[in-house]
């Protein structure tokens, strides 16, 4: 398989082909801005780094360390220096992932089965972690004949091993107390998820917080890595996409996520997704 250096092309790899794709990325890539995308992610870290913010959730990045990030989930990789940061991101589409699991085991369990009280990040010992790279070699490196099994059944061996990982680690109620540099941003996300289907506007931030717009927006954007604006944009183009897979009308959607003005929610979501929320209602019906 074709091994990617850029992330933005794996995805779209993944989404066109619905199948699955590997990149092998460092320092070189400009980290995407926060961001939601229709495949599923596996990100392992191997020279650690800075922030991973998940949603309403930090989290510090170290060597060994790996996250399980479904579909509906907005991200964004933060306050990434200079230095090498060396890391592997697998690509999954859900529809394919579905297709090679069986009727006891189901492949994307990792993804959907995640208690609420249960971190995205986990970390890979080495002896886990050399299983990992392993098979993700074994990927990377299939050729000649018989190419496409060997990658497809790398990939569920790999899907089997960290679905084991996962539910174990699950089992073992292993927690992790997610991380800031700045208490006060803490409180913000908590704010804006709370309310994210209501109207939100800076001065109204400003005003709850008895902070200034530019000092608000100032931590916001040097904590998170990117504005509170494209951060409460992605959380409810996130929920939206959820409603609309149960079957919502864009409509109702529009409204109970928190987008007021359809013409607003209309650009948005196709601009973040690629298509119209009514394709995509359509499409994932």
């Amino acid at each position: 398989m074709k091994e990617f250096t850029s992330n933005m092309e794996a995805i779209q790899y993944c989404i066109t082909n619905k199948y699955f794709s590997l990149a092998h990325l460092y320092s070189d890539e400009k980290p995407l801005d926060m961001h939601i995308h229709d495949c599923y992610e596996i990100y392992y870290s191997i020279s650690g780094g800075k922030q991973f913010l998940i949603d309403n959730r930090f989290y510090t990045i170290e060597p060994g360390d790996i996250f399980f990030i479904n579909q509906y989930e907005s991200h964004h990789l933060t306050q990434i220096d200079a230095r090498i940061h060396e890391r592997i991101v697998l690509s999954i589409h859900p529809d394919y992932l579905s297709r090679i699991s069986s009727k006891i085991t189901d492949l994307s369990h990792c993804f959907t089965h995640r208690n609420a009280d249960y971190p995205h990040k986990f970390h890979l010992d080495s002896d886990l972690g050399k299983r990992f790279i392993y098979l993700i070699h074994k990927i990377a490196e299939a050729e000649g004949f018989g190419t496409d099994l060997t990658e497809r059944s790398a990939l569920t061996e790999l899907m089997v091993f960290l679905n084991k990982f996962f539910d174990e680690s699950c089992h073992r109620k292993y927690k992790e107390a997610v991380t800031t540099n700045h208490a006060q941003v803490d409180d913000i996300l908590s704010y804006i998820n709370q309310h994210i289907s209501e109207d939100l506007t800076l001065e109204m931030l400003s005003e709850y917080f008895y902070l200034s717009g530019s000092y608000l927006c100032r931590i916001f954007k040097s904590t998170t890595g990117t504005t509170i604006n494209k951060y409460i944009t992605a959380r409810r183009i996130t929920i939206a996409k959820a409603l609309l897979n149960e079957g919502h009308s864009v409509t109702e959607t529009c409204e109970k996520c928190g987008f007021n003005d359809y013409s607003n929610f209309l650009k948005s979501f196709t601009k973040a997704v690629g298509i119209s929320p009514k394709k995509y209602a359509r499409f994932n019906s």
